[in-house]
């Protein structure tokens, strides 16, 4: 890691370069390895494959040199996967845990807003 920022400064730093979306899939990506913020990279570098060109040499003007383990970030992941509207299995598939914790994470965060609605109509309609 980064010699002086600490795993919760480490978050928050990152979102702060790479943005929500950027973020989310640096560590869905690469979450939980160690990588190497180098100040130039190469394009089979697993930084660039995972984050594009723009945003690997954003990380790099803000880190390199650096070793930094990526975090996994389930939380945020999985909020940013339910803002898309992603269902519960889905997002479990993608956070590598089970449907009912996917439903505990979400039962901890408090005022967590509806998921956005989806196209299909209801099959009854409503009686006035």
């Amino acid at each position: 890691m980064h010699s002086s920022i600490d795993a919760g400064q480490l978050t928050l730093h990152l979102k702060t370069i790479l943005g929500q979306e950027g973020f989310v899939r640096f560590c869905q990506e690469l979450g939980g390895i160690r990588v190497y913020v180098a100040y130039a990279m190469r394009d089979e570098n697993d930084v660039v494959q995972a984050l594009g060109r723009d945003l690997a040499n954003k990380l790099s003007r803000a880190l390199a040199p650096a070793t930094i383990r990526v975090p996994l970030a389930r939380r945020d992941r999985a909020l940013f996967y339910r803002a898309q509207g992603l269902s519960d299995a889905r997002i479990a598939r993608r956070l590598g845990i089970t449907e009912t914790g996917v439903q505990k994470l979400f039962a901890r965060e408090p005022g967590l807003p509806d998921r956005p609605k989806r196209g299909k109509e209801p099959a009854q309609m409503t009686l006035i």
